[in-house]
């Protein structure tokens, strides 16, 4: 009788591994022909190999490469580490706390005295399912620009620290996000190298008591602090509010899309370069 067993998998002699109910894949006996014609063979043989069963187990893993000659090697997955960036920021203007999950549940906890500042970053948390906690105490009884421009560089600096050295990433991102009659388009690339293309028509100089020129200036800081391409246009858009919750909700499906895995990669750099960094 023969032992058929895939070429994904490996056989271990190790009795102890089959005290683990995950590793309880069965072999797999394929019968041949004189079994099939004289039963008393087949039945010896099935209690010989019955008795080898109790002491082997095929042992099949995603994470395992079953080499020619039959070794196995592992790769870690780069999940394995929580991806996870706090900054504390504090000069004369601010003080300002952030923490980014790139792995989390899209949970949103922000106070930055700002309101509609708040409601933009909970859009990034919602929609990027990142966990985005922003406190930040600022100078806005004179305006509101030190605080958005310093949160902003906070959250760019802690999502430069959650990637880290950038392995597995799928790197790009790109989305086009409607809200009734606004559409933006976000495309962006975990280069490095911070550049930002903006092109917004906000009709109204405020939205609230929100200044609608500080939404360019807070991307231009994460940008900067972040490493990141990014690009933002505008397809169509009448409404202040819309245009800009458009270009925070694309922006945050682009970054999910950018910073999620890539399996295929198994954990290697996406760059010919082999490397991905701020220099």
């Amino acid at each position: 009788m023969e032992l058929s067993v895939p070429h994904t998998c490996f056989v271990n002699r190790n009795p102890s591994f089959s005290s683990s109910p995950l590793l309880k894949s069965r072999l797999l006996l394929v019968p041949t022909s004189n079994q099939i014609k004289n039963p008393l063979v087949s039945f010896t043989q099935r209690n010989r190999f019955n008795s080898m069963e109790s002491q082997r187990t095929t042992i099949c893993s995603a994470s395992s490469l079953v080499k020619d000659h039959g070794s196995a090697t592992t790769t870690d997955s780069p999940m394995d580490t929580d991806r996870i960036g706090s900054v504390k920021r504090v000069t004369n203007e601010t003080n300002v706390a952030v923490k980014l999950n790139l792995d989390g549940v899209g949970s949103p906890d922000s106070s930055t005295g700002i309101p509609f500042l708040d409601h933009m970053l909970d859009q990034l948390a919602s929609h990027g399912l990142f966990d985005v906690h922003v406190k930040a105490v600022g100078d806005t009884h004179i305006d509101d620009h030190h605080t958005n421009e310093d949160v902003a560089l906070a959250i760019g600096t802690a999502l430069l620290n959650a990637l880290g050295d950038r392995k597995g990433i799928n790197r790009f991102g790109d989305f086009t996000a409607p809200l009734d009659e606004a559409l933006v388009h976000v495309s962006l690339d975990l280069s490095g190298r911070p550049h930002l293309s903006y092109d917004l028509q906000i009709p109204t100089e405020r939205v609230g008591t929100y200044d609608t020129q500080l939404v360019e200036h807070f991307f231009q800081s994460l940008v900067n602090t972040s490493g990141m391409t990014l690009h933002i246009r505008q397809l169509a858009g009448k409404n202040s509010h819309h245009i800009i919750e458009a270009t925070f909700k694309a922006f945050a499906r682009a970054l999910r899309q950018a910073t999620e895995y890539d399996p295929r990669r198994r954990g290697t750099v996406p760059s010919s370069k082999g490397v991905l960094s701020r220099s």
